[in-house]
C-alpha cells in the first residue's frame, strides 16, 4: 500500500527518510524527483541533487526557474570513496540543518566500472546511511536506473532502503534489512590473495615506531609520492594500533601494487566486534574511537573480514 507525502515528514524531529527510486524511464525519474524538489523548496528545505549529467539536465529543464534554488553536483565529482562521501553528506546536512526544516537529497551513486569489491562496499554504504543519519533531518532519495544497472544492484537497493518511491508516493520495502544485520553476498568469502610474487610482508608488535620505519621504506621502494606515503602511514598506523591494543598485541602487514592502487592488508589474531566499523562518525570530543573512521577518510576503499582466524583489514589507496 503506497503512502503519500505527509506533513510530519517535513519536521526535523522525524529523523531520516530514505527512499530508493527504481526507475525505468526519464518520465519515471522526473515524476518522483520534481515533486520532491518543489515540495521541499515550498517547505523551506535545502535541496541537493547529486546525479548524472543527463539527469541534471532533465531536472534543470523541468524545474525551470526553480532550478536556481537547488544545489547540483555531478555524481562523478561526489562519489569517490564510501567513507569520504558519507562524511561529505554529513557536512552538508550539518551546514544547512540550522537554517532549514529539512535537508533533501537526490543521491545517485556511480556503479558503472566498479570492481566487485567496490560494488560490495558502495552497497554497504547505502545501508549504513540508515544508521549514520538516523536522527538527522535528512530526506534522501537514491535513484537506480534499471535500464542500465545489473539486476543485483537493483535488488540490493530494496535491502538497503526502508522505502521504495514511485512518483510522489512510497511504500515500505519488504526486503529492507537493518544496517547492523546487513551482509553482502561475498561477506562470508575470504578476500582474494595477492598475485603470486607481488607482495611484501612483515610482522609488527607494540614497537610501532619500528613498524612505521619499515613501512616508509617499502612505500619509497614502491614509488609512492610524499602525499600518498603520508596517507598510507597514517592509515596503517591507526589499524596497527588497534591490532596492538585489541588484537593480541601483534600482527602482519602485506602490501602490493594492483594497477594504479596500492593494496595493504593488516592482519591480527583478534576479533573485531564493532558494528559497521569506521562508518559512523565519532564524537569529536571523544579521546578515542576515531581510528577506522579516519582510515575510511584516507582510503579509496576499506574491506574487513573478521572471525575465528582473526581480523583482516584491507586498505586500497590510489597511487597518484
Amino acid at each position: 500500500m503506497s503512502t503519500t507525502i505527509n506533513p510530519d515528514a517535513r519536521t526535523p524531529s522525524a529523523g531520516l527518510i530514505h527512499h530508493a527510486l527504481i526507475y525505468g524511464s526519464d518520465q519515471e525519474f522526473l515524476a518522483a524527483t520534481i515533486p520532491f524538489c518543489l515540495d521541499g523548496l515550498a517547505a523551506g528545505d535545502r535541496v541537493l541533487a547529486v546525479t548524472t549529467p543527463a539527469n541534471i539536465d532533465l531536472l534543470t529543464g523541468a524545474l525551470d526557474t526553480a532550478a536556481a534554488e537547488v544545489d547540483f553536483v555531478e555524481a562523478g565529482n561526489w562519489y569517490h570513496a564510501p567513507g569520504r562521501t558519507l562524511a561529505a553528506y554529513g557536512h552538508y546536512v550539518d551546514d544547512h540543518k540550522r537554517r532549514h526544516p529539512r535537508v533533501r537529497v537526490i543521491g545517485e551513486p556511480l556503479w558503472h566500472g566498479r570492481t566487485p569489491a567496490q560494488q560490495a562496499e558502495w552497497t554497504r554504504y547505502e545501508s549504513v546511511i540508515n544508521a549514520a543519519f538516523a536522527t538527522s533531518p535528512a530526506w534522501i532519495v537514491c535513484p537506480y536506473d534499471e535500464r542500465a544497472l545489473p539486476e543485483q544492484i537493483v535488488s540490493d537497493a530494496r535491502r538497503t532502503h526502508p522505502d521504495l518511491m514511485s512518483g510522489p508516493a512510497w511504500q515500505a520495502s519488504p526486503a529492507y534489512t537493518d544496517p547492523v544485520a546487513f551482509t553482502y553476498a561475498t561477506d562470508h568469502l575470504p578476500l582474494s590473495p595477492a598475485p603470486a610474487g607481488t607482495a611484501t610482508d612483515f610482522g609488527f608488535d607494540a614497537d610501532l615506531h619500528r613498524m612505521r620505519q619499515r613501512l616508509a621504506s617499502l612505500a619509497a621502494g614502491l614509488g609512492l609520492g610524499a602525499d600518498q606515503t603520508d596517507r598510507l602511514m597514517l592509515a596503517v598506523n591507526e589499524v596497527a594500533t588497534n591490532a596492538v591494543e585489541h588484537g593480541g598485541g601483534h600482527g602482519r602487514i602485506r602490501m602490493w601494487i594492483d594497477g594504479d592502487v596500492l593494496v595493504c592488508d593488516v592482519t591480527d589474531p583478534g576479533h573485531l566486534d564493532t558494528p559497521i566499523p569506521g562508518y559512523l562518525p565519532p564524537d569529536p570530543a571523544a579521546p578515542r574511537g576515531h581510528g577506522l573512521w579516519v582510515v575510511r577518510q584516507l582510503c579509496e576503499l576499506l574491506e574487513i573480514r573478521t572471525g575465528r582466524p582473526g581480523t583482516q583489514i584491507r586498505l586500497h589507496l590510489a597511487r597518484i
